[in-house]
C-alpha cells in the first residue's frame, strides 16, 4: 500500500512540474557572412534560440590589453535577434562578450571572436 501511495505521489509530481527552461544560445551571427570593415562604424546581429530581455542584456568589445568597452544594443526584427553597434576599429584582432538573460530568466555569457583586416 505505501509503494503505491509513493507511485501516486510521484506521478503527481512529474505531472506537475514544468518542462526544463533552455539557456539563450547563438544560433548565427552575421560576423560569419558580413566581416567588420576596417575604420568604419557597423552592426552585429547576434541571433538566440529565445527571446532575450535586452534591457538586462549586457555586450563588450574586447579589445587588445583584455579592454572592455560597453556597446549599445537594441531589438532586431526578429525575435531573439539582438543589433550591436560596433564603433570604427582598426585593424586587429577583437573579440563580443555578451552576457544575456533570456526571457525565462537564465543568464548566458560567451564570447565570439573575430578580425578586422585592412
Amino acid at each position: 500500500m505505501k509503494t503505491l501511495f509513493k507511485l501516486g505521489l510521484l506521478s503527481l509530481a512529474l505531472l506537475q512540474s514544468h518542462p526544463a527552461a533552455a539557456h539563450a544560445v547563438v544560433t548565427d551571427y552575421s560576423l560569419k557572412m558580413q566581416p567588420i570593415r576596417a575604420n568604419q562604424p557597423d552592426k552585429v546581429v547576434l541571433t538566440f534560440n529565445s527571446q532575450v530581455e535586452i534591457g538586462l542584456s549586457q555586450v563588450f568589445l574586447v579589445s587588445k590589453g583584455d579592454k572592455h568597452d560597453l556597446l549599445k544594443i537594441g531589438a532586431g526584427d526578429k525575435q531573439g535577434q539582438l543589433i550591436v553597434e560596433v564603433p570604427a576599429l582598426a585593424p586587429g584582432d577583437y573579440a563580443i562578450k555578451f552576457k544575456v538573460f533570456a526571457a525565462d530568466g537564465h543568464l548566458t555569457e560567451d564570447v565570439i571572436h573575430f578580425s578586422v583586416a585592412q
